[in-house]
């Protein structure tokens, strides 16, 4: 049966098939931050959501509707590590087997934990090897079903209700930053924004050096890159998906890019002043509103934390990088 772009319908109901296995995580705030901003800000805590980010929703979502025959056969996913973990431990709590493409210099930390989850993990070179063909053949030689990390429209709705629960829980918001790697996070919160709060501006943040989705939102076509060099390993995507893409160009206001010393400001203000550990990927968000604040005075802007996977030895280096 053919796939079909999703719809604000495809959130709610995902966010009926999550309830009960996804956490309803915080929306914290900060003094701190809204002094600073002049604005009242939002914080979506993804990083505390199970297995550490927001892609626990779209994997489940996506894994809950196997049929009897794909459940048996079993799923296969590629992931630099927080999808690779959201599949494997769904796929554990559904009984179905997994097996995960993850690169090879993935934190150690995320093939470690999608290992603990039950998934056979394969890793490849993300510089030299296609994951996409990878996972392909695997899918046509054993018959396993493909999840894709974020171009799959059970997994864009599923990883939409992370917004559709900041609404309900914090009320309508003026703007809306979400952390952008193939574009699932983002075209599932706007799906929700457009519903649940219409005067929304939503933004998509990409780190400097991989601006494939700001060079497609404002060409009008998906650009492809060669994989970008940077601490925010979830965002080291070459290019949106055939799904993500129109929503992105549809719904958001605009795609921004922050610098790798941005995310690792954003890190140290998170675990110094708000005590909690955020990966550098999850920190793309805040790093763009903080650098927006002046515009967002006297506003009321959601920040969606989407996860908080990283190694801790690694965690304390780049905190320390900056003296």
């Amino acid at each position: 049966m053919p796939l079909h772009a999703p719809e604000y319908a495809d959130v709610a109901a995902a966010a009926d098939r999550i309830r009960g296995h996804a956490h309803r995580t915080p929306v914290m705030r900060s003094r701190t931050v809204d002094a600073e901003f002049g604005a009242e800000v939002f914080f979506k805590c993804e990083n505390l959501q199970r297995m550490g980010a927001f892609k626990f929703r779209g994997a489940f979502n996506a894994l809950s509707k196997f049929d009897a025959r794909q459940r048996e056969a079993g799923v296969v996913a590629f992931s630099s590590g927080n999808h690779a973990q959201a599949v494997a431990l769904s796929a554990r709590l559904l009984g179905i087997p997994a097996t995960i493409i993850m690169p090879q210099d993935a934190p150690q930390v995320k093939i470690d934990a999608t290992r603990g989850y039950g998934g056979e993990v394969v890793l490849y070179d993300r510089y030299t090897e296609d994951r996409e063909a990878i996972g392909r053949d695997l899918s046509q030689k054993y018959g396993l079903t493909l999840v894709p990390p974020y171009d799959h429209p059970d997994v864009i709705a599923g990883q939409g209700t992370a917004a559709k629960e900041l609404f309900e829980d914090a009320g309508p918001m003026d703007a809306l930053f979400v952390c952008l790697g193939g574009g699932g996070l983002l075209s599932g919160s706007a799906l929700s924004a457009r519903a649940l709060s219409p005067g929304c501006q939503v933004y998509g943040v990409e780190p400097e050096a991989g601006n494939d989705g700001q060079q497609s939102f404002r060409s009008g076509q998906i650009v492809h890159i060669d994989t970008p060099k940077t601490i925010a390993d979830g965002a080291q995507t070459q290019h949106l998906g055939q799904f993500t893409f129109p929503i992105i160009r549809r719904e958001v206001a605009d795609i921004l890019t922050v610098s790798d010393p941005e995310l690792i400001d954003a890190m140290n203000f998170y675990a110094a002043r708000m005590k909690i550990v955020v990966e550098p990927t999850g920190c793309l968000s805040f790093a763009a509103a903080r650098a927006m604040r002046a515009e967002l005075a006297g506003k009321r802007v959601g920040v969606i934390v989407s996860g908080g996977n990283v190694d801790m030895r690694r965690f304390c280096e780049l905190l320390l990088s900056k003296g």
